[in-house]
């Protein structure tokens, strides 16, 4: 498994953790630090399991009010950055 911490900027949560799969294409886990407990956690719950790509695809860009972005936006990057670090070290 690799495990990546993302911090995100202009959301609320101040961390994102990911669990990805040793190859780096399936989702194990993702944990919210701060930001909307229900939400956070519903999107940590939903996203678990799921391809990568998938997610990526169905998330980024996503935005909330005017901030250019939004917690799944910014766990689309962080999962992006954890493929990377995981196909990086096979």
């Amino acid at each position: 498994m690799v495990s990546y911490d993302f911090t995100p900027s202009r959301v609320c949560p101040r961390n994102i953790h990911v669990d990805l799969s040793d190859d780096g294409n399936t989702i194990e886990n993702v944990e919210f630090d701060g930001g909307c407990n229900g939400n956070t956690k519903a999107v940590a719950k939903l996203v678990q399991g799921k391809p990568v790509d998938e997610i990526i695809t169905l998330l980024a860009g996503n935005q909330c009010r005017n901030r250019g972005t939004s917690c799944a936006d910014q766990m689309t990057i962080a999962l992006a950055e954890a493929r990377a670090l995981a196909q990086g070290a096979a």
